[in-house]
């Protein structure tokens, strides 16, 4: 009904438009008789041209126009505001040009031609200026402090997927200082926390509400700024292939410790910061022949095995370890083996540390 409602009342504004063309045509022909042909052909014309057209006129375009700017990446509101105001200024110089000519056109297009241009002019040039912000500035204020580059711009934005908001690692990285810049949640990602935070399994709920805390303190307790971004893709339903168009549509990278979204933005060029990978190349490197001491914890899955751990959750594998089970156990290296889950050690036992220090 809205829809309908909508249509008619552009019709009716351009079957106006069309009855004064059709009147002014009309009041220049010779044959008075053509007069009342003009005006209803234009008025009727206008107003079927309207009624069909409307859409194509008004709401497809507001919605693509509305659909950009939500894609588009967040600027400061200063410089939103600076590159409309070029956008007005163009719109207005070009007004003030084309003033004089059309005014010279017969009543009533002379006296109401210059206004709709420049209303049209703003409607054209502001919006685009608005979408090309950064594009815009860089060229007039190239060099200016305040004002990014696209290579800033991208390396100042990172986007945070929801396993890595859950596993928490990351705002002890941000401590650190090796992450700078600001980090975007996506709308989408948070009504997946939500989600899982209301999930009736307890663990699911237990990781979905940690991922809410994980953010809250994201937020208080580092100098990291974090912008929730409403930017949206109706089209799709999949949480990781939003945030790769997302991730391609700002032109950043994201945060996670998932494989599968980490190999599929990687086919689509988009990089990511894996957190697990990061894990592991920060780990110490142990080499075949270090002795440590490790405390044997629980069996191994071959006979005779035992399994430790290092600080830093490195599992050890000792053989022969059983027989040590919840002992410090003095061991000496045999073999490191790296896979994708993490890294493995192999060990052979010494001799147990409380042995070792009665002698």
């Amino acid at each position: 009904m809205r829809g309908v409602l909508f249509r008619a009342i552009v019709a009716i504004v351009i079957g106006v438009g069309g009855w004064g063309l059709g009147k002014f045509i009309a009041g220049r022909t010779v044959d008075p008789n053509d007069e009342l042909a003009w005006i209803l052909a234009l008025s009727i014309g206008g107003y079927v041209f309207g009624y069909l057209l409307a859409p194509y006129l008004t709401i497809r375009p507001l919605r693509w126009l509305r659909g950009r700017i939500q894609r588009m990446p967040r600027m400061l509101p200063v410089q939103g505001i600076v590159a409309g105001g070029i956008g007005l200024a163009f719109a207005l110089v070009i007004t003030a040009l084309a003033t004089l000519p059309l005014s010279m056109l017969p009543d009533p297009w002379g006296k109401w031609s210059p206004l709709i241009l420049g209303v049209f002019l703003c409607f054209l040039f502001v919006p685009i200026m608005v979408l090309q912000g950064p594009a815009v500035l860089r060229f007039f204020f190239s060099g200016s402090p305040g004002v990014p580059t696209h290579r800033d711009a991208r390396n100042n934005l990172i986007i945070l997927d929801t396993n890595a908001i859950i596993d928490g690692r990351i705002a002890d990285i941000i401590q650190t200082g090796f992450i700078q810049g600001t980090l975007i949640v996506p709308r989408f990602v948070l009504d997946e926390l939500r989600h899982i935070a209301d999930s009736p399994d307890a663990l699911r709920r237990n990781r979905g509400r940690r991922g809410l805390e994980m953010l809250t303190q994201l937020q208080r307790g580092t100098d990291v700024p974090v912008q929730i971004s409403d930017i949206d893709f109706d089209d799709t339903h999949e949480v990781d292939s939003k945030l790769v168009r997302l991730a391609k549509t700002l032109h950043c990278r994201i945060v996670s410790n998932d494989y599968n979204l980490n190999r599929v933005a990687t086919l689509q060029g988009v990089k990511v910061l894996n957190i697990n990978e990061l894990a592991n190349a920060v780990k110490p490197v142990i080499l075949p022949g270090e002795e440590l001491i490790i405390r044997i914890v629980q069996e191994g899955k071959e006979p005779g095995q035992g399994i430790g751990f290092l600080d830093d959750g490195t599992m050890v594998v000792v053989e022969g370890g059983r027989r040590h089970l919840n002992t410090e156990l003095s061991i000496a290296v045999t073999r490191v083996l790296q896979t994708a889950a993490g890294r493995m050690i192999f060990a052979q036992p010494k001799e147990p540390v409380d042995e070792r220090s009665k002698r």
